[in-house]
């Protein structure tokens, strides 16, 4: 009840000018992203008592086509090109050096990883100690910071928005196209002449692509519905030419043992489904923000966003918490085969476990995405770049790895070493800080 007299606090106070509706995709995508992940995960323990760890869409391949409403991380990128250019702008409007604009965005995306990192140290270092197979430590870790990814390249489009904001500027949506156009070159790189380290860049292509359709969004590109409902359908069109006709597969995510995935590197077929994504649920904008004016509807948003960083880095944890639980009390829940009609019923009360196992999560840690403004100029523009890289070197690592199950004390020691020592970086204002 506090945290929604708070919410109700701060959506009383909002200026009629704000796009609520911006505010509302981001606290949606994010739902949508944790129910997709829930509903993705299948442990089960199989007909000789082990813990087997599973993924829906290998036992159930027919899920993969809700993929295609389940993986709305195009709408997050989206409503984040969205938010950094109206901030960016504002910053240039108030006469705010780059550096002093990237510590408060770095600081509200960084921090709350802080106490993630730190309890997920001592998971780790408690199970080691009493000899838990690694395996399992390794694959429980890498689980729960499956979102960590999102965050590794988010950091770098922030890093770039002033270079996004100058290219549309100049070019407006040519230099959407010109990053779809890189996107494709690097999917042939990859497809055709197997130089697969060169899709990587695809990283920067396409999510700074989609990026750049919120900057479309926030300059009133996307008001028209008709325009909007034909790019729907031309996205469809095009996702479906290239999962059938081209080397892509049918899920937008990455599936265990599938040879290809849509999103490792990301591939072009995400330009497609952000387009889709985009049309349709921009072509209702006009009766969403007329809904969101009302007092509850924004308030529940508003709620939603003020943990919404929080919600995000800690939901898989709450999974985790939640199949050690089950496992401990005769693998209650666990017994049934993924797939079946019994599991999907199922399904239900696996996610208010999650939500029950959630919700403390939230309670306990959600301050951290409040953080306080240092004192003082900011230190130079390069100390929190170099900040920003050594983090996302360190969160692409432990996003790929998990924080332990191997190496020194069973811990990832060197991503969370750069993890740390990034955020360290972003923190602290060095005695000789000035202005950029």
């Amino acid at each position: 009840m506090a945290a929604w007299s708070r919410a109700a606090e701060l959506a009383d106070r909002t200026p009629a000018s704000r796009n609520r509706y911006v505010d509302f995709l981001r606290a949606m995508s994010m739902l949508v992203v944790i129910v997709g992940h829930w509903l993705a995960a299948a442990p089960h323990i199989d007909a000789s008592g082990t813990l087997v760890t599973a993924h829906i869409l290998t036992r159930a391949p027919w899920t993969a086509w809700l993929t295609w409403i389940l993986q709305v991380m195009p709408i997050f990128f989206m409503v984040g090109g969205y938010a950094n250019g109206i901030s960016w702008r504002a910053a240039q409007r108030d006469g705010k050096s780059y550096a002093a604009w990237l510590e408060g965005r770095l600081r509200r995306i960084l921090w709350p990883l802080l106490p993630l990192l730190v309890v997920w140290v001592m998971i780790v270092g408690v199970e080691y100690a009493r000899g838990v197979r690694p395996e399992l430590i390794s694959y429980g870790s890498r689980v729960a910071f499956i979102p960590i990814w999102f965050l590794a390249v988010y950091v770098v489009i922030v890093l770039l928005v002033p270079i996004m904001e100058a290219a549309w500027a100049r070019f407006d949506m040519g230099s959407f196209w010109a990053l779809t156009a890189a996107a494709i070159v690097g999917d042939v790189m990859y497809f055709v002449f197997d130089l697969r380290w060169l899709g990587f860049a695809n990283y920067l292509f396409v999510w700074g692509a989609i990026s750049l359709l919120g900057f479309a969004w926030l300059d009133e590109r996307f008001s028209d519905r008709t325009v909007m409902l034909v790019c729907g359908a031309l996205g469809f069109a095009a996702l479906v030419l290239l999962v059938h006709f081209g080397p892509y597969p049918v899920a937008m995510i990455g599936v265990p043992g599938d040879p290809v995935s849509n999103t490792t590197p990301p591939k072009v077929t995400l330009i497609a489904l952000a387009i889709l994504q985009v049309g349709l649920l921009l072509a209702v904008q006009a009766p969403a923000r007329r809904w969101l004016a009302g007092r509850r509807a924004w308030t529940a948003t508003v709620a939603i966003n003020s943990s919404i960083m929080t919600l995000f880095i800690w939901h898989l944890t709450a999974t985790t918490l939640v199949v050690l639980a089950a496992y401990l009390t005769n693998g209650v829940g666990l017994r049934l085969d993924p797939g079946s009609a019994q599991w999907w019923w199922a399904r239900v009360p696996w996610i208010i476990a999650n939500t029950l196992a959630l919700i403390p999560l939230v309670a306990a840690f959600g301050r951290f995405e409040r953080p306080g403004v240092p004192e003082g100029p900011p230190a130079l523009a390069w100390h929190y770049v170099c900040g920003a890289l050594v983090t996302t070197a360190g969160l692409a690592l432990l996003a790929a790895n998990g924080v332990g199950g191997y190496g020194w004390f069973g811990l990832n020691l060197w991503g969370l070493a750069l993890a740390f020592a990034g955020i360290g970086l972003v923190a602290r204002r060095p005695d000789s800080a000035r202005a950029s």
